[in-house]
């Protein structure tokens, strides 16, 4: 083996993990991040409201089990990326590791913070919508990049890829499920809150990752496939 082969094969490796990423791409990806954690760090975490997916699923597994979310997170991610790798291919791996970077960034900068946002603990209606707006939109900016923030994004968009759901249906199918598995330690009155921010993240994700500008290159496109016909 030469040496400039032992040299080209990093920059082999780099151009094959840039392949696909745009300043664009990266750019929303941060922004998706940003606004996805804030959410969750200074809304849900402070007003105590619970998730649907993997991290209530998590919370629901620590509560009766006893098993420490430390543990059980990893697991439940690492099987949802197998899956999704499976159905969806490395391009989609790549991309939510970038996100899960980072939404743990991001996470780690808020930390360093007193909350930026009043407590809405009085006022959980509110909460759950306000979490529910900003969980929505950031999600749904890094998915539109065929990205995830975790093993719930990871889950949904292989259902919704298998089934031929729209990706609010399959969202709201994991969130709902793990949410009445939640009842049996959570009492109503909370489950009613979290039901309203995970309805309205799940329509909003779909919503951003499914939008097109109306003289976007595919819509264009289109009307001129259309006037041919």
């Amino acid at each position: 083996m030469t040496w400039k082969k032992v040299i080209s094969r990093p920059s082999v490796l780099v151009s094959a993990l840039l392949k696909g990423v745009t300043w664009r791409t990266v750019g929303a990806i941060v922004l998706g991040a940003m606004l996805c954690s804030f959410g969750i760090y200074n809304i849900h975490r402070r007003v105590d409201i619970t998730e649907g997916g993997i991290l209530g699923l998590m919370l629901l597994v620590e509560h009766w089990f006893g098993i420490s979310p430390a543990l059980i997170t990893p697991v439940l991610d690492g099987l949802c990326y197998v899956l999704a790798f499976r159905v969806l291919g490395g391009q989609f791996i790549k991309m939510s590791v970038l996100s899960t970077l980072c939404v743990s960034a991001f996470f780690r900068l808020w930390e360093l913070f007193p909350p930026l946002l009043p407590d809405l603990s009085a006022y959980p209606l509110l909460a759950a919508v306000a979490g529910g707006l900003f969980v929505g939109l950031g999600v749904g900016l890094i998915v539109r990049q065929r990205g995830s923030c975790g093993g719930d994004d990871a889950l949904a968009l292989t259902i919704a890829h298998v089934t031929h759901w729209r990706l609010s249906r399959a969202y709201l199918f994991t969130d709902l499920t793990v949410l009445a598995l939640s009842l049996s330690y959570i009492p109503i009155r909370r489950i009613v809150y979290s039901l309203a921010t995970v309805l309205i993240s799940s329509l909003l994700i779909d919503r951003v990752e499914s939008f097109r500008l109306p003289f976007s290159k595919n819509s264009i496109a289109q009307t001129k496939t259309g006037g041919r016909r």
